[in-house]
């Protein structure tokens, strides 16, 4: 099991943000996280990376329960990509570094590293085509490179799952599906970790997530396969508005109905 929820809320004041969450991630079946904003997205994946803890409910992930085991350990097999961790890295880092950061989740280089270590941070951005960009500040790279070395710092250290935090925000549509095809890649791969791509954009799931967990107002609205989920109707009730879903190449395409988004 890599995830497993059990009865989980957390509460901020008097505000409950997630409700009664039960969830269950298998090896390797790759996730789709979809909710709009507010949904509490983020905050699920804080409570699975432990960075806040539930006010009630049990977490166990990677086999490992909450409140039994070292979660600073425990996330150096967390692969984590997301806009939160780009605002935490110093802008004058090179890239090279950065990717390296990634053995031992740390932001910055505090720790030894060996020359295997570096040979295997070169091979990944040679692996995912961002090479030239090793000697580069961080500052002075577009947002899809960032994106692609965040990507390689996050397999540094061969991690048994994969977090992918709506890596596609701010690219236009070239450097969008340049980047799926790459996460599509490596799903593909044998020794894949398990995926968790969350996003609140439908046409950015891939054939790969072939589960989703649908997030609404804190609470889990499905959690299913995707091909089930994914029908005009039930996401229309999903999203409260009219909806055409259709189906094109193997990726989800959403049309709000007539005048329905004006309401």
């Amino acid at each position: 099991m890599i995830i497993e929820m059990s009865n989980v809320s957390w509460e901020r004041g008097d505000q409950t943000i997630i409700n009664n969450i039960n969830w269950s991630v298998h090896n390797k079946e790759h996730w789709c996280l979809l909710g709009l904003n507010g949904s509490g997205k983020t905050t699920l994946l804080n409570l699975i990376n432990g960075y806040i803890w539930p006010t009630t409910g049990n977490i166990n992930v990677l086999g490992h329960t909450f409140g039994e085991y070292d979660l600073r350990i425990l996330r150096k097999s967390i692969g984590w990509v997301s806009t939160s961790m780009q605002q935490r890295l110093h802008g004058s880092e090179r890239a090279l570094p950065i990717v390296l950061s990634g053995k031992h989740a740390t932001i910055g280089i505090y720790d030894s590293y060996d020359a295997a270590d570096w040979s295997r941070a070169e091979a990944l951005m040679e692996t995912f085509g961002c090479s030239s960009l090793k000697n580069r500040t961080y500052d002075t790279l577009s947002q899809g490179e960032r994106q692609r070395v965040l990507i390689a710092r996050a397999l540094m250290n061969d991690p048994k799952l994969l977090i992918l935090d709506e890596p596609c925000t701010g690219l236009d549509l070239f450097a969008r599906e340049q980047l799926l095809q790459m996460i599509s890649s490596i799903a593909s791969e044998e020794s894949a970790p398990t995926l968790i791509y969350v996003t609140h954009h439908i046409e950015e799931i891939l054939p790969c997530f072939k589960n989703a967990l649908l997030l609404k107002q804190g609470e889990v609205y499905g959690a299913d396969r995707t091909d089930y989920l994914f029908t005009s109707q039930r996401m229309s009730g999903f999203f409260d508005v009219p909806v055409q879903i259709e189906v094109k190449d193997e990726r989800y395409w959403l049309t709000v109905k007539g005048d329905e988004w004006n309401k």
